[in-house]
């Protein structure tokens, strides 16, 4: 009988259903031709006073906002990812696999469980698991609950690279985050991203 491929190795047979791929929300487009905002005014006067979502459109200030936001957090993105690389010999990517399985009990997923939890489509994470195991970072194994498929598992090796990038990991987002922000500023932001959460993700 021949092998499957190793992409497929890692399908959990219970459930084969793909998912949307949502991690990249970095691709979203920005808007070109806005570099500043052009007045504080804006958010006190004329169409900024009035919340965005009573409005057809959106004001130029509310615009640069958002493709700062997308070229900041795309930067922060790159970034991260670079230091990570550099510090540790682990992608975000890695990481992103590492630290949910080091989470889940027994520090073991089903495939599907590990897709929903990261955001991934299973392919993408089933061609990524393939390379993974070749580093002897994740291994599959039976599950030992029934006989539909396997579960992926967080090895020694897996477990010790983990511990190892973690502490620079936080060294890099304090360097290249926390440092630039003050105690108001992060309360503030706090606030953004609980509005934010709440409107994207309604009945959470």
């Amino acid at each position: 009988m021949t092998d499957a491929k190793p992409a497929d190795r890692f399908s959990d047979r219970s459930d084969r259903s793909d998912q949307s791929d949502r991690s990249d929300r970095s691709g979203l487009p920005g808007l070109p031709g806005l570099s500043g905002l052009s007045g504080r005014s804006e958010w006190t006067t004329g169409a900024g006073s009035v919340p965005a979502a009573q409005r057809r459109r959106m004001t130029s200030a509310e615009l640069t906002v958002w493709r700062s936001f997308i070229d900041v957090t795309n930067e922060l993105r790159r970034l991260m990812g670079s230091r990570l690389a550099r510090d540790s010999g682990l992608s975000a990517a890695d990481y992103h696999v590492l630290v949910t399985l080091s989470e889940a009990p027994g520090r073991r997923m089903r495939p599907s469980a590990l897709a929903a939890a990261i955001d991934w489509e299973r392919s993408r994470l089933s061609h990524h698991l393939a390379r993974m195991e070749k580093r002897e970072l994740i291994a599959r194994e039976d599950c030992v609950e029934d006989n539909r498929g396997a579960e992926i598992v967080l090895t020694e090796v897996g477990a010790s690279a983990f511990r190892a990038a973690t502490a620079p990991h936080a060294r890099a987002i304090k360097e290249h985050f926390a440092d630039a922000l003050t105690p108001e500023q992060f309360a503030a932001l706090d606030d953004v991203l609980a509005t934010l959460s709440r409107h994207l993700f309604p009945g959470e």
